[in-house]
Protein backbone atom coordinates (compact mmCIF):
# COMPACT_ATOMS: atom_id res chain seq x y z
CA UNK A 1 0.00 0.00 0.00
CA UNK A 2 1.25 3.31 -0.68
CA UNK A 3 1.13 6.02 1.90
CA UNK A 4 -2.00 7.70 0.22
CA UNK A 5 -3.92 4.45 1.28
CA UNK A 6 -6.14 2.10 -0.27
CA UNK A 7 -8.44 3.12 -3.11
CA UNK A 8 -11.93 2.39 -3.43
CA UNK A 9 -11.49 -0.37 -6.02
CA UNK A 10 -8.90 -2.51 -4.29
CA UNK A 11 -10.70 -2.32 -1.04
CA UNK A 12 -13.66 -4.02 -3.08
CA UNK A 13 -11.33 -6.54 -4.26
CA UNK A 14 -9.53 -7.39 -1.08
CA UNK A 15 -12.87 -7.65 0.28
CA UNK A 16 -15.04 -9.29 -2.29
CA UNK A 17 -17.56 -6.18 -2.76
CA UNK A 18 -18.48 -4.07 -5.38
CA UNK A 19 -17.58 -0.54 -5.13
CA UNK A 20 -21.44 0.61 -4.56
CA UNK A 21 -21.62 -1.38 -1.58
CA UNK A 22 -18.66 0.63 0.07
CA UNK A 23 -20.48 3.78 -0.59
CA UNK A 24 -23.85 2.14 0.11
CA UNK A 25 -21.86 1.13 3.40
CA UNK A 26 -20.23 5.03 3.96
CA UNK A 27 -24.11 6.37 3.05
CA UNK A 28 -25.88 4.75 5.73
CA UNK A 29 -23.13 5.23 8.43
CA UNK A 30 -21.46 1.90 8.66
CA UNK A 31 -17.75 3.03 7.75
CA UNK A 32 -16.59 6.40 8.32
CA UNK A 33 -16.03 8.42 5.80
CA UNK A 34 -12.43 8.17 4.54
CA UNK A 35 -10.04 10.41 3.68
CA UNK A 36 -9.64 12.35 -0.32
CA UNK A 37 -6.81 12.98 -1.94
CA UNK A 38 -7.23 15.28 -4.92
CA UNK A 39 -10.86 14.50 -4.33
CA UNK A 40 -10.44 10.62 -4.02
CA UNK A 41 -11.51 8.20 -1.22
CA UNK A 42 -8.42 7.07 0.04
CA UNK A 43 -9.01 4.38 2.80
CA UNK A 44 -6.43 2.86 5.60
CA UNK A 45 -5.84 -0.97 5.62
CA UNK A 46 -8.14 -1.24 9.04
CA UNK A 47 -11.09 -0.60 6.73
CA UNK A 48 -10.98 -4.08 5.62
CA UNK A 49 -11.33 -5.44 8.72
CA UNK A 50 -14.06 -3.24 9.30
CA UNK A 51 -15.47 -4.38 6.25
CA UNK A 52 -15.04 -7.74 7.73
CA UNK A 53 -17.59 -7.37 11.02
CA UNK A 54 -19.88 -5.85 8.54
CA UNK A 55 -20.62 -8.64 6.40
CA UNK A 56 -19.95 -11.56 8.99
CA UNK A 57 -22.94 -9.10 10.85
CA UNK A 58 -24.88 -9.55 7.83
CA UNK A 59 -24.41 -13.01 7.22
CA UNK A 60 -25.88 -13.37 10.59
CA UNK A 61 -29.08 -11.54 9.94
CA UNK A 62 -27.77 -8.50 12.01
CA UNK A 63 -29.93 -5.42 10.59
CA UNK A 64 -27.79 -2.07 9.53
CA UNK A 65 -29.09 -0.52 12.66
CA UNK A 66 -28.49 -3.21 14.61
CA UNK A 67 -24.46 -3.13 12.67
CA UNK A 68 -24.40 0.75 12.85
CA UNK A 69 -25.23 0.63 16.44
CA UNK A 70 -22.48 -2.38 17.27
CA UNK A 71 -19.67 -0.20 15.71
CA UNK A 72 -20.62 3.14 16.41
CA UNK A 73 -23.65 3.60 18.85
CA UNK A 74 -21.13 3.49 21.87
CA UNK A 75 -18.55 5.99 23.24
CA UNK A 76 -15.49 4.77 21.65
CA UNK A 77 -14.09 3.38 24.66
CA UNK A 78 -16.79 0.96 25.36
CA UNK A 79 -15.18 -2.45 25.03
CA UNK A 80 -16.54 -5.03 22.60
CA UNK A 81 -18.05 -7.12 25.78
CA UNK A 82 -20.29 -3.80 27.05
CA UNK A 83 -21.28 -3.48 23.61
CA UNK A 84 -22.09 -7.02 23.00
CA UNK A 85 -24.10 -7.60 26.40
CA UNK A 86 -26.48 -4.53 24.78
CA UNK A 87 -26.73 -5.72 21.90
CA UNK A 88 -27.87 -9.65 23.24
CA UNK A 89 -30.67 -8.20 25.34
CA UNK A 90 -32.69 -6.47 22.72
CA UNK A 91 -31.79 -9.05 20.16
CA UNK A 92 -31.48 -12.41 21.88
CA UNK A 93 -36.01 -11.95 22.25
CA UNK A 94 -36.28 -12.18 18.75
CA UNK A 95 -33.62 -14.75 17.95
CA UNK A 96 -35.68 -16.97 20.45
CA UNK A 97 -38.84 -15.59 18.71
CA UNK A 98 -37.44 -17.04 15.08
CA UNK A 99 -36.68 -20.26 16.31
CA UNK A 100 -39.79 -20.74 18.08
CA UNK A 101 -41.49 -19.86 14.98
CA UNK A 102 -38.92 -21.93 13.04
CA UNK A 103 -39.24 -25.20 15.29
CA UNK A 104 -43.40 -25.00 14.63
CA UNK A 105 -42.44 -24.97 11.23
CA UNK A 106 -40.10 -27.81 10.88
CA UNK A 107 -43.15 -30.04 13.29
CA UNK A 108 -45.92 -28.96 10.86
CA UNK A 109 -43.88 -29.71 8.17
CA UNK A 110 -42.83 -33.47 9.66
CA UNK A 111 -46.31 -33.91 10.58
CA UNK A 112 -47.21 -33.04 6.64
CA UNK A 113 -44.94 -36.18 5.47
CA UNK A 114 -47.01 -38.63 7.84
CA UNK A 115 -50.58 -36.67 6.96
CA UNK A 116 -53.54 -38.46 6.16
CA UNK A 117 -55.82 -36.00 6.52
CA UNK A 118 -59.21 -35.37 3.83
CA UNK A 119 -59.48 -31.82 4.26
CA UNK A 120 -56.37 -29.22 4.99
CA UNK A 121 -58.12 -27.34 7.41
CA UNK A 122 -57.60 -30.50 9.97
CA UNK A 123 -53.76 -30.41 9.09
CA UNK A 124 -53.75 -27.20 11.44
CA UNK A 125 -56.43 -28.29 13.96
CA UNK A 126 -55.81 -32.21 15.95
CA UNK A 127 -55.61 -34.74 13.20
CA UNK A 128 -52.01 -33.85 11.60
CA UNK A 129 -50.87 -31.32 14.33
CA UNK A 130 -51.35 -33.04 17.64
CA UNK A 131 -47.40 -32.57 18.80
CA UNK A 132 -47.80 -28.79 17.78
CA UNK A 133 -50.06 -27.75 20.08
CA UNK A 134 -47.50 -26.32 22.93
CA UNK A 135 -46.04 -24.29 19.92
CA UNK A 136 -48.96 -23.23 18.39
CA UNK A 137 -50.81 -21.85 22.05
Amino acid sequence: MDTLGLNIGEVARRAGLHTSAIRYYESVGLLHPPRRASGWRRYDSAVLDHLQVIRAARELGFTLDEIRTLLHGFPTNTPPPARWRALARRKLPEVEATIKRATAMQRLLQAGLRCECVRIEDCFLDDCSDDLCETCA
